[in-house]
C-alpha cells in the first residue's frame, strides 16, 4: 500500500530525468563547455531556476500558499557565513572534475554512464560525513 502512495514520486522523478536528459544538462560535455565560459547554455538553464526560485518564493509569501496538507510554508532568513564559500569551492571542484551535480547522478546513470556510480558513492559519503560532524561546524 506504501508503495502505491509514493508512485507519484517516482513519475515525477522519471518525468524529471527525462527532462533533464532532453536538455543536455546532465552531458558531461555541457558541463564542461559551462566551466570552461564557452557556453551560455548552462548558465541559462541555471538562471531560469534561479528566476523562477525567486518568483515561486515571492509568491509563497505575498499569499501565504500552504502546504498540501495545509500546513504554513516558513521560510527562514539565512545569514551569511564564510563556509557557505568554502561549500560552494569544494561543490563547484567537484563538479568540474567529474561532470556530475548531485541532482541528475541518477539520470546519468540511467542513460549507460555507469562512471557515475563513483561520483554517486562519493555523494552519499559527503553527506554521511557532514552528518557525522555537523555539531562541530559553523552553522
Amino acid at each position: 500500500m506504501m508503495a502505491l502512495r509514493n508512485i507519484k514520486f517516482l513519475i515525477t522523478g522519471t518525468l524529471f530525468g527525462i527532462v533533464f536528459v532532453k536538455s543536455e544538462v546532465i552531458s558531461w560535455f555541457r558541463i564542461q563547455e559551462m566551466f570552461r565560459l564557452q557556453s551560455f547554455h548552462m548558465y541559462g538553464i541555471i538562471g531560469s531556476a534561479v528566476v523562477v526560485g525567486m518568483i515561486s518564493v515571492f509568491i509563497i509569501r505575498k499569499f501565504r500558499i500552504k502546504t498540501i496538507e495545509g500546513e504554513a510554508v516558513h521560510i527562514h532568513t539565512k545569514t551569511f557565513n564564510k563556509g557557505y564559500v568554502y561549500g560552494g569551492l569544494i561543490f563547484g571542484v567537484g563538479w568540474a572534475i567529474t561532470g556530475a551535480c548531485p541532482g541528475p547522478l541518477f539520470a546519468q546513470i540511467g542513460t549507460g554512464a555507469t562512471v557515475i556510480v563513483i561520483p554517486l558513492l562519493s555523494a552519499i559519503f559527503g553527506t554521511w560525513v557532514y552528518g557525522k560532524f555537523k555539531g562541530k561546524l559553523t552553522h
